[in-house]
């Protein structure tokens, strides 16, 4: 698709197209039949634009819900945009710090999922990303949620803008190249120290990352959060200036959890930690977020449990404490088995287990064909947590609580 094609949607023409698209079946089966049917009264390269836009509209609905519908993308620029419910959260951030009329400049701000947040939070500002497709779908965006008051859309180098005029900087480097995501941060696009000099020159900033960021690289004076949504670790983010919670020359790790109809549940690093106690398993097993086990908070979080951990190594916590927590899932331990398929077959065919979650940290394991071999055949569910304890691998037979806390489990 090239802008002449993308424009052309955006015609009264381009929106009835869209809209017959919408309604007609785009499923990988009948996609030929209906591209067809509709070049032989549209022109070719508008039902190509069409058809994509509607494709990736189906896609884009697990990241911005019903108004993905209403919305214009490209594949990369699908690919790299935050969900909704993050960018929300991370507008509601920029909104407290910066005052009426002050605006953010979001270098490479692709379809402009982030300036639409921010736009809805009230905040001004101006995206720049270097591909014109891009950022002509980005102004696209803008338009269709009637914010192109608060925001527009330039198109130019991330590294050539200047921030000043501008109370904070928000930026999001490429991640991925044509062979896939990039883990090394100087060979994002463009390169991570030349990002976070250019955002540590205005009063504040924020730079999106990826979820396995190095923490050796968060800079001085630098909060680094990562941020967990739906149970899923989605992204991680680097805050500077007036927007880091960061004292001058330390760093902060943050795990943010989101979840549907809740408050973010939040948790910052103790800044003088004492490492968890290390005992043999208790009552109930937390498995703690992911978020958490990526800001290295697992400690944080087994203090508040009274727990402790089975290994300094894996992020297990066990404790005699059943306490509701946004940080962690909690099950209750039945049994705890030096692994063997064989003993744990016998196991489960005792506790007539045929419904089998199997979940595993510091185990090397096919999930899969171990579901195989076990051959689960009873009546009853249960989750198997295969784990090791030094050099010796266990099988822990429990029951998820997680529909089972009561009011009085949760400390005040």
């Amino acid at each position: 698709m090239d802008i002449a094609a993308f424009e052309g949607l955006l015609t009264p023409g381009g929106q009835a197209l869209l809209g017959e698209v919408g309604a007609a079946d785009v499923s990988e089966q009948a996609l030929l039949a209906t591209a067809s049917r509709l070049r032989a009264h549209h022109p070719a390269d508008l039902v190509g634009a069409a058809l994509t836009q509607v494709r990736l509209r189906v896609r884009a609905r697990a990241k911005f819900g019903a108004e993905a519908d209403h919305m214009y993308f490209t594949p990369a620029g699908l690919e790299q945009a935050t969900r909704a419910s993050v960018a929300r959260h991370r507008a509601r951030r920029f909104a407290a710090r910066l005052d009426e009329g002050e605006s953010v400049l979001d270098l490479g701000c692709g379809i402009g999922g982030d300036l639409l947040a921010r736009g809805r939070a009230g905040c001004r500002g101006l995206g720049v990303d270097l591909d014109p497709l891009t950022a002509a779908v980005a102004t696209a965006n803008l338009r269709a949620f009637g914010l192109e008051g608060l925001a527009s859309v330039r198109v130019g180098d991330t590294l050539a803008q200047d921030p000043a005029g501008h109370a904070a900087v928000f930026a999001d480097p490429g991640r991925r190249t044509s062979r896939g995501r990039v883990f090394d941060p100087e060979a994002y696009q463009p390169p991570l120290t030349g990002v976070l000099d250019l955002a540590g020159a205005a009063p504040a900033g924020c730079v999106k990352v990826a979820p396995g960021i190095p923490h050796d690289v968060v800079p001085p004076g630098a909060e680094a959060e990562w941020i967990s949504d739906g149970g899923e670790v989605k992204e991680a983010a680097l805050w500077l200036g007036g927007l880091s919670g960061a004292r001058e020359g330390t760093t902060l790790r943050r795990a943010t959890v989101l979840r549907e109809g809740a408050e973010p549940a939040t948790l910052t690093a103790d800044p003088r930690p004492e490492p968890p106690p290390v005992a043999g398993w208790r009552r109930y097993l937390y498995e703690p977020d992911g978020a958490v086990v990526r800001a290295h908070l697992v400690g944080e979080v087994a203090a508040t449990l009274d727990g402790a951990l089975a290994d300094p190594r894996i992020a297990y916590i066990t404790s005699d404490a059943l306490r509701s927590t946004p940080f962690a899932r909690a099950y209750e331990i039945h049994d705890v088995l030096p692994f063997s398929v064989k003993r744990l077959r016998a196991a489960l065919r005792t506790r007539d287990v045929g419904t089998l979650t199997i979940k595993k940290r510091g185990f090397a394991a096919d999930i899969e064909r171990l579901r195989r071999d076990l051959r689960p055949a009873g009546t009853r569910e249960c989750v198997v947590v295969l784990t090791r304890v030094g050099d010796a691998p266990v099988a822990l037979i429990c029951t998820e609580l997680r529909h089972q806390l009561k009011a009085e489990d949760t400390p005040p």
